[in-house]
């Protein structure tokens, strides 16, 4: 844990979240994982996106298609009220 100096006050402005003996290697190591990690995510997650939309896009062209046949049933049968 890193060590705060006793006479250190907030107002200085200075930040002390990391301690002096942090090895900057493993500060850019950590910060490649973290940003590999949040692609990843955002990845998966548009990909997730894209299927939902493409299922909900599949649907609606599946409802049309049940809309249409219906109205074609209707008009064979003679119904009346078949057209829109």
């Amino acid at each position: 844990m890193a060590e705060v100096k006793p006479d250190h006050k907030v107002e200085d402005g200075a930040s002390y979240a990391m301690g002096n003996n942090v090895d900057p290697k493993n500060v850019q190591e950590l910060t490649q994982y973290v940003q590999t990690l949040l692609q990843n995510m955002q990845d998966k997650f548009q990909t997730m996106s894209d299927q939902i939309i493409n299922r909900i896009d599949e649907m609606g062209n599946r409802i049309d298609d049940l809309e249409k046949n219906i109205g074609d049933l209707m008009t064979q049968a003679g119904v009346e009220g078949a057209e829109k």
